[in-house]
């Protein structure tokens, strides 16, 4: 590359590192391969200069958290629960993230505390326990699974000592991203009487699943917490078929249930991440066609807005004169009479 060439490209990452938070694990690094120019870890977390494009659609806030924040780090858009976003900070930061704006170390463009303050999580609880329709606390951020053992026990308690909350789900990217954090003692921390605990892994691509990642996976499952996963469609990361059924494979073989395959939220700079819904749909079709039902994430969007999820799913049924007809595996319409 041209001297001229390659410090242009540089000062382009200054100016990414400058708006958005930037940070890789070891662990992650390590999986990176330098001689691959389209590796698929490496585009998840190394910065790019195409971040500093922003597209006329593209916001701040694209799922809508700001208009649904009745106190801070709640937001709460559906009737029977609700997120708490613990901490601003994770181990990672992912180059397509919705809240890229929201998350990272404090800093001129970032001026926030790393999680909220003994204070700001009282009135959190307090909401929530003034609610009693919330059946379900979500907890997000940032990725919670950096706080301590003693705090996410801590935290889980005083969850389930509110009548009305039943589930605690954590959402997190540790167990992949930084595995040797989950140790047996966040594991048994995760599990709390009276209420059921879930944790959600996010993952996008088969590789993040080394054997340290299913060891971490297995430290929550064997202390008697399900998990599930969520993964985010990324063209040049998973926007294959066989690279997303190795995924829902792999997933389900360290015991995680896929859950959502999330339709890219429009983040600003994330346009180079984003395939269409009839891609989405046409891998999500033949992932149908070729993998168990228990590889089978839900193929969703988040409406931009705060309007919730829509699933986008190809139909698999259609009225006609006589009745119906219901697609089948291999995409052949069949006849059926109700």
């Amino acid at each position: 590359m041209p001297a001229a060439q390659a410090a242009q490209e540089e000062e382009a990452l200054s100016q990414v590192a400058a708006r958005y938070a930037v940070a890789i694990t070891p662990a992650m690094d390590a999986l990176i391969d330098s001689a691959d120019p389209n590796d698929p870890i490496a585009a998840q977390f190394r910065p790019r200069a195409e971040e500093l494009v922003t597209a006329p659609d593209e916001l701040s806030d694209p799922i809508g958290d700001d208009a649904h924040t009745p106190v801070k780090g709640v937001v709460h858009r559906y009737p029977d629960r609700c997120l708490l976003k613990l901490v601003h900070v994770c181990p990672v930061y992912c180059r397509f993230c919705f809240r890229r704006e929201m998350v990272g170390p404090p800093s001129p463009e970032r001026p926030r505390d790393g999680m909220l303050s003994g204070a700001e999580l009282d009135s959190a609880l307090a909401y929530i326990e003034a609610q009693p329709g919330i059946w379900e606390v979500i907890l997000t951020g940032g990725d919670p699974f950096l706080l301590s053992a003693r705090r996410v026990r801590e935290i889980s308690a005083r969850l389930a000592a509110i009548a009305h909350v039943k589930i605690i789900r954590w959402h997190t990217r540790v167990p992949v991203v930084d595995p040797l954090r989950v140790t047996p003692d966040l594991a048994e921390a995760l599990r709390i009487a009276g209420a059921t605990t879930y944790v959600v892994l996010h993952a996008n691509h088969a590789r993040e699943l080394t054997e340290q990642a299913r060891a971490a996976i297995a430290r929550i499952v064997d202390a008697g917490v399900p998990m599930l996963s969520q993964t985010v469609l990324l063209k040049g990361v998973n926007d294959d078929a066989d690279t997303l059924d190795a995924l829902m494979r792999a997933l389900v073989e360290a015991r995680v249930k896929p859950y959502y395959l999330h339709h890219l939220d429009k983040a600003p700079g994330t346009s180079h991440f984003r395939c269409t819904i009839a891609e989405g749909q046409k891998l999500a079709q033949a992932l149908h066609q070729r993998a168990s039902g228990l590889a089978q994430p839900s193929y969703v969007l988040d409406i931009p807005g705060g309007y919730g999820k829509a699933s986008l799913a190809s139909p698999a049924m259609r009225e006609t004169e006589t009745g119906y007809e219901v697609r089948d595996r291999d995409g052949v319409w069949r006849a059926y009479r109700d």
